[in-house]
């Protein structure tokens, strides 16, 4: 992972009983149809690399639109102005962006913001009565996203995490065959999310703002990896931390985290996070009467991967295409994809992300 970074037949419940998405390339970028409905009109939050790679692939949304930023630097406001033909009066900075109130023309809020801002941010634009879109972790830590979720609550508004591989088409297949039993009681997931990190002044390497190191960035894929191929809760989490470099890589911040968890059927996890190592991206399940590997399994893609029952075929669809147009059909339709998106989601990674941490720390096993 060089960066922070067939079709399936109609699913009708998930695990939890919820109507879920059966298949995101049928149903969003894959359709030939034209789309009468409702579109979303979202303001992006950070006009950074992640943001201008959302925006490009908003370009191709049907069900979600680009209308509006937010930032702090002028010119990055005038580039994206021309580029995506946003109004002048739906341009705002950091100072002012609570005025987006005022705006009718803004549905939703992208928050696209270093880790440590992502609460205040995602707070004022819930006040203000947009609906709340933030990138993961949505928080540094789990105290954080509970008082995300309970603001967004209060305000009415909903809450959802850039969950872009609950919509990506071969992961929601592996999910789905998960779900219907082709591989048997699961017994083990490991999950290895890495790459070699660059500028050491980056605010990823910054505690106050990245929340953590290479965790934060890149080890919560694995996190939520292994609770969506494995479709359980851990209860408990062990780590250890290797640190090569204290130099780059201060006190708060991890470099190189092994971490395994335990779920209630007895199923185990094996992960690796680092800052250190390249050519990391690959989860691998197994199961009584199968498995599944996929690699790259949470890149920006295409992602590959095969099961017990050959090649998965499913075609490569940019995945935050995919994301926003199904956060816009569950916005205002109800259709929810075959993992949840939402903030109580991005909780429950939260959660285990203290108890690695914790566990760093004490050398012991953590319950949850």
């Amino acid at each position: 992972m060089g960066t922070r970074r067939n079709f399936l037949e109609k699913l009708t419940v998930s695990a939890i009983g919820l109507p879920i998405l059966g298949s995101p390339a049928n149903l969003f970028a894959a359709s030939g149809e034209p789309y009468q409905g409702p579109v979303l009109r979202v303001a992006i939050m950070g006009l950074g690399s992640y943001g201008n790679r959302v925006a490009r692939a908003m370009v191709s949304c049907k069900r979600s639109k680009l209308v509006g930023v937010i930032s702090g630097t002028p010119s990055k406001v005038a580039d994206w102005r021309v580029k995506y033909d946003i109004p002048e009066k739906n341009c705002y900075n950091y100072d002012n962006f609570d005025q987006i109130k005022d705006n009718p023309d803004i549905d939703a809020v992208y928050v696209i913001t270093p880790n440590g801002l992502h609460k205040d941010h995602a707070i004022r634009a819930a006040r203000a009565g947009k609906h709340v879109i933030c990138e993961k972790p949505m928080g540094i830590n789990a105290r954080e996203g509970q008082e995300m979720v309970d603001a967004c609550k209060a305000a009415n508004v909903r809450l959802l995490i850039g969950y872009r591989m609950h919509f990506e088409p071969k992961t929601v297949e592996v999910i789905r065959m998960r779900m219907a039993g082709e591989f048997g009681k699961p017994k083990f997931f490991q999950g290895q999310s890495g790459f070699v990190i660059g500028d050491p002044t980056q605010w990823r390497l910054n505690k106050k703002l990245a929340g953590g190191g290479a965790m934060m960035d890149i080890g919560i894929y694995s996190i939520n990896g292994a609770r969506y191929m494995l479709g359980e809760e851990p209860v408990w989490v062990t780590a250890q931390e290797t640190k090569t470099d204290p130099v780059k890589f201060k006190e708060g911040v991890d470099e190189t985290i092994q971490f395994q968890m335990g779920f209630p059927s007895g199923a185990v996890a094996n992960c690796l996070s680092t800052y250190a190592m390249n050519h990391l991206d690959r989860f691998f399940l197994n199961g009584e009467d199968g498995f599944a590997e996929m690699q790259p399994s949470s890149g920006y893609g295409p992602i590959e991967g095969r099961t017990h029952k050959g090649e998965l075929t499913q075609p490569h669809i940019t995945h935050q295409t995919l994301q926003m147009d199904g956060m816009a059909q569950l916005i205002f339709d109800g259709v929810e994809p075959i993992v949840p998106v939402d903030g109580e989601e991005g909780v429950k990674d939260m959660k285990i992300i203290d108890a690695i941490f914790q566990a760093v720390k004490t050398g012991k096993r953590v319950d949850l």
